[in-house]
């Protein structure tokens, strides 16, 4: 049977991790072990409570229907109590709350609620393609804004054109960011603030490394915190890496009300919200897990960061900065060449790394690697990649 795919399927080009997993994949079916550094999927597990909770609810014979548009009224509530106890922000569970079956699908859906075609996303220099690839679906255009790395990798929204700027929709921020593992202050935040507000954008802050920082840190700042932010911002918080969850795919969209509602209309044409046990296993997780598990789970990745960062020289990298927080390293490769480099590094010494350039033309030059491997499978990726180096 001959048919015609729709235009934003046939101009849209397949997410680029997963070229990335297909190439894994055939070289694995070929007998070679590969080290995975590429893929952000945290390694370590979930609170055993956590899971012990949604196993009871799991064989409840109540438990298995539609769970309603607007997700679990609890689950909602714990999404309130968890902003104020961690970052002092009030959220009205029933307007500014809603669920997600994981934040990339939101971050897709609210593109698609915001963005008519011909307009403007902006993006920084380096970002989450996901948000690119919203955009495009939504019939957008792309604006990249300069974030280089001597302002923190944040972007200059002064140096945006003012045509540009007339016609943006959405300003996206991700910090802690991926793939450079910087933050953002709330002196950042608040300048983001204040020019979305001027201008009529809505800022869409993705924040599902915040619990994910390093070398005595807490928590990593919200958007939220920014006095009169909810005028004009939402923040995506996700329980994937903040609790080792991510195949559960729960998260949720928080903050200006208008724009949360936007993303219910939206979403309730696409799904019909998630799976009530996994629902209250989020309850479970963010009103019972403690500080010190997530202090000790941080730990484990800073160890694995520090391995990284004291290896780079033999993987015949340079490591300009040392990231702060989310579960990346950011390295320059010397001869810029990043896609050559993580093909070798895949083909000769059998370890998957991502190339930077799959971040934007920024990201040329470099490489990403993510913490989410044990330290023995990480060091043996280490030796192989030196020892590919070496006989270079």
């Amino acid at each position: 049977m001959a048919f015609r795919l729709a235009d934003r399927i046939r101009n849209l080009e397949d997410y680029p991790f997963v070229k990335i997993s297909d190439d894994v994949k055939k070289l694995q079916q070929a007998g070679v072990d590969v080290i995975r550094l590429d893929m952000g999927s945290p390694d370590l597990p979930p609170p055993a409570a956590v899971r012990e909770v949604l196993s009871s609810h799991v064989m409840r014979e109540d438990q298995h229907g539609y769970t309603g548009y607007r997700g679990s009224a609890r689950f909602r509530q714990a999404v309130a109590r968890y902003y104020k106890r961690l970052f002092g922000v009030d959220l009205d569970s029933d307007t500014e709350i809603l669920p997600l079956i994981g934040s990339k699908e939101g971050l897709i859906n609210m593109a698609l609620a915001v963005i008519s075609p011909g307009d403007i996303s902006l993006v920084t220099g380096l970002g989450y393609p996901a948000y690119i690839m919203g955009t495009k679906i939504a019939q957008g255009e792309i604006y990249t804004v300069p974030a280089p790395e001597d302002n923190n990798f944040f972007p200059l929204l002064d140096e945006i054109p003012q045509d540009v700027v007339k016609r943006a929709r959405i300003l996206w921020l991700n910090y802690p960011n991926n793939p450079t593992g910087s933050l953002a202050s709330l002196g950042d935040y608040a300048k983001a603030v204040d020019f979305c507000r001027k201008h009529d954008i809505l800022l869409v802050s993705d924040n599902p490394y915040f619990e994910v920082v390093f070398d005595g840190r807490d928590v990593a700042a919200s958007v939220l915190q920014v006095p009169g932010a909810k005028e004009v911002a939402v923040e995506f918080m996700s329980l994937s890496k903040s609790h080792n969850m991510a195949g559960w795919r729960l998260g949720a969209c928080v903050g200006n009300a208008e724009a949360v509602s936007a993303l219910l209309r939206m979403k309730s044409n696409m799904d019909s919200g998630h799976f009530n046990p996994v629902y209250e296993a989020g309850v479970a997780a963010l009103d019972h897990t403690s500080r010190s598990w997530i202090q000790e789970r941080n730990a484990i990745y800073q160890e694995r960061r520090d391995l990284l960062v004291e290896a780079m020289p033999a993987m015949g990298l340079k490591l300009k900065t040392i990231p702060k927080g989310a579960l990346y390293m950011w390295a320059n490769v010397p001869n810029h060449d990043d896609v050559a480099y993580c093909r070798g590094a895949l083909h000769e010494a059998g370890v998957s790394i991502t190339p930077g350039s799959v971040y934007g033309q920024a990201g040329s030059g470099y490489v990403r690697f993510s913490l989410v491997t044990p330290q023995p499978r990480m060091m043996e990726a280490i030796n192989r990649i030196a020892k590919w180096q070496s006989i270079l």
